[in-house]
C-alpha cells in the first residue's frame, strides 16, 4: 500500500522552451535591407518628368503647390508631392455624333453608338428634325482652375457643347441648318460656349467649333437630296446665264463704244473738210473779185487740167461738126486720135 497522491513511476525530464537557439545573423541582413529599401523607395518618388507639350501641377498634401515647365523635376518623395500632368500646348478636341478610331484623349466622344444618335438628334426652329455631328476644339489655358474649379471640366464641358448646340439649332430653320446658315450657327456657337466656359471657371479656351456632316431624317434623306439638287441645278442655270450676259454685254458695249468713236471721228473729218473748202472757196472769190476774167480763165484750165487725163477713147469736138466719120477715118489713117 502506498501513501495516497504518492508517485512512485520513473521522473520525466524538464523540457527546453527554444529547442534550437534563434539565427541573430538574419536579423543583421534584415537590419540593412529594410533601409536599403526606404531609401530605393524615396530616389524613386522624388523625380518626375513634364512632356514638351505639357505643365506639372505639383500637389502637395493634395493641394495646390506650384506649376512646373516641361523637363525633369524633383519633388517631396514618399507620396508627400503628387503631380498631375496636363497637356497645356496640345489642342484637344470633343466629339459629338460620331468618334474617331485612335482617340487620345478618353473624354474625345461618348462611349456608345446609342449615345451618338441621341447627340446628334435635333429639333429645328420649324419643328423639323436634323441630325448635326459638330466638333469642339479646345485647349488648357489656366491649369489650376482646370483641376480644381471644377469636379470634372471637360465632361461638364460636353455637356455645355451639347446644351448650345440645341439651343441654337432651336433657333432656325432646317434649311439654315442644312445649307445656307451653317457659318453663322458655328461662329455664335463658338461665342456662346466661350462665354459659358469662362463663366463656369472651367480653365479652358475653345478654339473652334465646326459643323461637320448636316443631314436630315435618313426616312426623308433621299426627297431632300432631290430638293438639294434641284436648287443646285437652278444656281447652276443662274450662274451659267449670268456668264453669258457678262460675256455678251461688255462685247456689245464695246462695240458701240467703238461704233460711237468712228462717228465722232467721221463727224470732225467732214466738219474740218467742210471747213478747209470755205477756206479755199473764200481764197478764190478774193482773187476772183480782184480780176473776174483772169481767175475765171485759170479756174477754167485748172477744171480742164484735172478731167481731160480722165477721158480715155473720148473725142471732143466743136458743136457745128455734123460729119464726125470722115474726121474719125481721116485722123485714124493718119494715126492719131
Amino acid at each position: 500500500m502506498h501513501a495516497a497522491g504518492a508517485y512512485n513511476g520513473p521522473m520525466s525530464q524538464p523540457t527546453l522552451a527554444f529547442r534550437n537557439p534563434p539565427d541573430w545573423s538574419k536579423l543583421k541582413v534584415l537590419k540593412w535591407i529594410i533601409p536599403a529599401v526606404l531609401i530605393l523607395v524615396m530616389g524613386l518618388t522624388m523625380y518626375y518628368s513634364v512632356p514638351t507639350d505639357s505643365q506639372g501641377v505639383v500637389l502637395r498634401f493634395g493641394k495646390f503647390s506650384s506649376i512646373e515647365e516641361p523637363g525633369l523635376h524633383f519633388k517631396m518623395p514618399f507620396g508627400i508631392d503628387a503631380v498631375e500632368t496636363l497637356p497645356v500646348k496640345r489642342q484637344l478636341k470633343l466629339e459629338f455624333g460620331f468618334a474617331t478610331q485612335g482617340a487620345t484623349n478618353r473624354t474625345q466622344h461618348s462611349p456608345s453608338r446609342r449615345t451618338w444618335d441621341q447627340e446628334k438628334s435635333m429639333v429645328t426652329g420649324d419643328l423639323n428634325a436634323a441630325l448635326v455631328e459638330w466638333v469642339v476644339q479646345y485647349s488648357i489655358d489656366d491649369p489650376e482652375m482646370f483641376l480644381f474649379e471644377v469636379r470634372a471640366p471637360e465632361s461638364t464641358l460636353r455637356d455645355l457643347s451639347e446644351a448650345v448646340m440645341r439651343e441654337i439649332i432651336g433657333d432656325r430653320t432646317v434649311d439654315e441648318v442644312i445649307t445656307t446658315g451653317r457659318q453663322e450657327i458655328e461662329d455664335r456657337a463658338k461665342l456662346r460656349l466661350s462665354k459659358l466656359a469662362a463663366d463656369y471657371q472651367l480653365g479652358i479656351v475653345i478654339d473652334q467649333l465646326q459643323l461637320k456632316n448636316v443631314n436630315p431624317p435618313s426616312a426623308v434623306q433621299d426627297s431632300f437630296n432631290e430638293v438639294n439638287k434641284a436648287q443646285q441645278d437652278r444656281e447652276k442655270m443662274i450662274n451659267i446665264a449670268n456668264g453669258e450676259y457678262n460675256k455678251i454685254i461688255p462685247r456689245a458695249e464695246g462695240e458701240a463704244e467703238q461704233s460711237i468713236s468712228e462717228a465722232e471721228g467721221y463727224k470732225l473729218k467732214r466738219i474740218n473738210e467742210a471747213a478747209g473748202d470755205v477756206a479755199a472757196f473764200s481764197s478764190v472769190l478774193v482773187e476772183y473779185l480782184k480780176a473776174p476774167e483772169v481767175t475765171r480763165k485759170r479756174l477754167y484750165l485748172e477744171a480742164m487740167a484735172e478731167v481731160i487725163p480722165t477721158l480715155s477713147n473720148t473725142w471732143i469736138v466743136d458743136k457745128d461738126v455734123t460729119q464726125l466719120l470722115p474726121m474719125v477715118q481721116s485722123s485714124t489713117l493718119g494715126g492719131g486720135k
